[in-house]
């Protein structure tokens, strides 16, 4: 059947990724080991609806007892750990973390006591045992239709703070897909609960469309942006004295030789071009207004003539435009944002790190073909 094929793939694929974040140093951060333990829930989500079509559940009824488990209330509480881990890089927020996983741990507990009676057989409830099982399922019901909304809902106000563009939009692209299959699990569960309602149909396109969350992740997240690859491989070149790029291949920081071998293959993925994008995006060099070359080659530990050479090869501008490139793109959120909403465009263009009004409005003018005043009112 195609269908459980689909499936299939996607839960091998789900697991095998989960493990390659988490052991693969290139990979693991505090971070992304919430995108793996995501990736292992809903690879379990799905291994029980296959588990269902394919009637193991009857060959094999103690497997119910997992089944039961509520599996989905892991999904919110991982997708907020992944994006709160990315925003807060200092880990203030680990020890409220297992916060989160307080609806999980009741709703399992319960359930499975509750089926080491329906299903081990193990002891039996009397009456009054069954009406507070029912009473504490009501429990449930309520941080079910109060908790999996709540975190999706609060992921939206919190992932404004993520300062990479490119990261912010891969990460909303995911938070508002596993929201989505959330929402629909949540609202089908509760139809089906309280109208006796065929939820299986819903329940087999929710479960196709959790496979292609997981194709895409790996896709988009890992292969096509690699994002968790260069930032933690950038990482590592930031805090180690040296990094050896192959067995033998050693580049020194502080060193301004480059081997012959690796000028040659200047591409995005140079070590050198993702610390000096992890400067301008993290620690914001470029509002330093004089910042120039030699400085830059000084925090890279190379020359300022290879400074160029990478900026010149990689992104087909000179140093001084890409440079701009981030002002102008800061000026930009300031305009957006009402905290600024007092400020003067050319008070906003000297916090960018312009220099003057006429650079200012000449470098706008040339990456966005506005002048300031004209973006600000486009934008309104």
């Amino acid at each position: 059947m195609i269908y459980t094929t689909l499936l299939n793939i996607a839960i091998f694929q789900g697991i095998v990724l989960g493990f390659v974040i988490l052991k693969s140093s290139l990979f693991n951060s505090n971070s992304n080991k919430y995108l793996a333990y995501l990736l292992f829930t809903i690879s379990i989500k799905l291994l029980n609806h296959v588990f269902d079509i394919q009637k193991v559940l009857i060959s094999y009824p103690l497997l119910r007892i997992l089944d039961n488990i509520e599996w989905v209330f892991l999904i919110p509480a991982f997708m907020f750990l992944f994006i709160m881990n990315r925003i807060d890089h200092t880990g203030k927020s680990k020890q409220r973390n297992y916060l989160c996983f307080i609806p999980f741990a009741y709703s399992a507990v319960l359930n499975i006591i509750n089926d080491l009676d329906h299903v081990a057989g193990i002891y039996t409830f009397s009456e009054s045992g069954n009406t507070i099982i029912q009473i504490l399922g009501l429990i449930q019901l309520f941080l079910a239709v109060t908790f999996i909304p709540f975190l999706p809902v609060y992921c939206y106000f919190m992932i404004r703070h993520l300062k990479d563009s490119q990261e912010k939009k891969w990460i909303l692209a995911l938070l508002t897909m596993v929201s989505s299959v959330l929402l629909v699990w949540l609202i089908t569960a509760l139809a089906g609960l309280l109208f006796d309602y065929d939820i299986s149909s819903t329940m087999s396109a929710l479960a196709l469309f959790a496979t292609f969350i997981i194709h895409w992740t790996a896709y988009v997240g890992i292969y096509k942006y690699k994002l968790a690859k260069n930032r933690d491989a950038v990482h590592n070149f930031l805090n180690q004295d040296s990094v050896i790029l192959s067995t033998d291949l050693q580049i020194v920081q502080n060193s301004t030789s480059i081997p012959q071998e690796y000028k040659e293959s200047i591409t995005a993925d140079n070590l050198y071009f993702q610390k000096l994008e992890l400067l301008c995006k993290d620690q914001h060099i470029y509002t330093d207004s004089t910042l120039n070359r030699e400085k830059v080659a000084e925090k890279l530990g190379i020359s300022a003539g290879y400074v160029s050479q990478i900026v010149n090869t990689i992104t087909g501008d000179n140093f001084a435009h890409y440079i701009n490139q981030y002002r102008v793109e800061a000026v930009k959120q300031m305009i957006s944002d009402s905290e600024y909403e007092n400020y003067t465009l050319l008070t906003m263009g000297l916090e960018a790190g312009f220099t003057s009004k006429t650079t200012f409005y000449k470098a706008f003018k040339k990456v966005t073909g506005q002048t300031p005043n004209e973006y600000k009112n486009t934008s309104k």
